[in-house]
């Protein structure tokens, strides 16, 4: 077994900066109770009050927790979610950010991802996600390309862009452990994704084709596009909504088949469907999924960031 003392040592001293008397709520499903112990017992051992909940795993990413749970992230300083689904993009997460929490979610987060990924240079990786992020930030299109057929055009206008550095100290401050993305919640796009890594599908025989119509995913054909679009269906045509655009820059990451993960990876993009209200869009809606870009190009404003999965940005 890895050893999770550094990685859970990191997300508690250096990225939360948890301090003594704040009351720290660490959110666990069965499948991930042994992490959230492990950052429960380091929390207290700086000087929290520490409380862990668990819950029943929910049904999908960015399904909302229980009225309890959601209550006791507003009501902490700072919160810990290493749950099996994703607690990112809810209305409970916003609201406990909107007022003053510090958190980190951890969505299907394993021993030994946590102990690999977050020993990344973590100044370097910081680095490469601001950038991406400042660019992002001042930008009007990307456009994405791949070997396998990509060709998306996404409209970032009056949108801003957001580092994932593992830096949450501030008040408010919330992000996604492991680290390492630069991204933004795009007004809308057209084209072609063709994705390896499919949200919660994890990694498929065969690339998925996604069509992209109107800012919303209304065709998936091959691998466990179908799959990925009856998902997103089933919470209406909101569901479907481009909700993210996401460059990975942690060069410690790997292809697992888990989007935690692979989103992260240096030299990926990932576009994600749903929710986007909690970074920075205007749909609300219980499902975020992610897929994941290989090998892609990438220009912003027409700056090459990505050239066929080599990081070009200099930082």
């Amino acid at each position: 077994m890895p050893d999770l003392g550094p990685a859970v040592d990191t997300v508690v001293s250096r990225c939360l900066a948890v301090r003594g008397g704040e009351e720290v709520l660490v959110i666990v499903d069965a499948a991930t109770l042994a992490i959230g112990q492990a950052l429960r017992d380091r929390a207290a051992a700086v000087g929290a009050d520490a409380i862990l909940a668990t819950m029943d795993e929910r049904a999908n990413d960015g399904a909302e927790p229980p009225r309890t749970v959601a209550a006791a992230m507003r009501a902490c300083d700072v919160f810990i979610a290493p749950t099996s689904r994703s607690l990112s993009h809810t209305t409970a997460r916003k609201r406990a950010s909107d007022a003053g929490v510090r958190g980190a979610t951890m969505p299907g987060v394993t021993e030994e991802m946590l102990a690999r990924a977050m020993a990344v240079d973590f100044d370097l990786m910081a680095a490469r996600s601001r950038a991406v992020a400042e660019l992002l930030n001042q930008a009007s299109v990307a456009e994405l390309s791949c070997p396998l057929g990509s060709r998306l055009g996404l409209d970032l206008e009056g949108r801003a862009g957001i580092a994932d550095d593992g830096d949450l100290t501030a008040e408010g401050s919330f992000g996604n452990l492991p680290c390492g993305e630069g991204f933004i919640a795009p007004a809308g796009g057209e084209g072609q994704v063709v994705a390896s890594s499919l949200g919660s599908l994890g990694l498929a025989d065969q690339p998925a084709t996604l069509t992209v119509e109107g800012g919303r995913l209304v065709a998936a054909e091959h691998g466990a596009g179908p799959e990925l679009l009856r998902q997103l269906r089933l919470h209406g045509e909101l569901g479907t909504n481009l909700a993210e655009l996401g460059v990975g820059t942690n060069d410690q990451a790997r292809l697992t088949g888990n989007v935690l993960e692979d989103e992260k990876i240096l030299g990926t993009v990932h576009v994600a469907f749903g929710a986007s209200a909690g970074i920075g869009g205007n749909v609300s809606v219980p499902v975020h999924l992610d897929v994941v870009v290989l090998d892609a190009s990438l220009e912003i404003d027409g700056r090459p960031v990505l050239d066929a999965g080599r990081f070009v940005l200099d930082v």
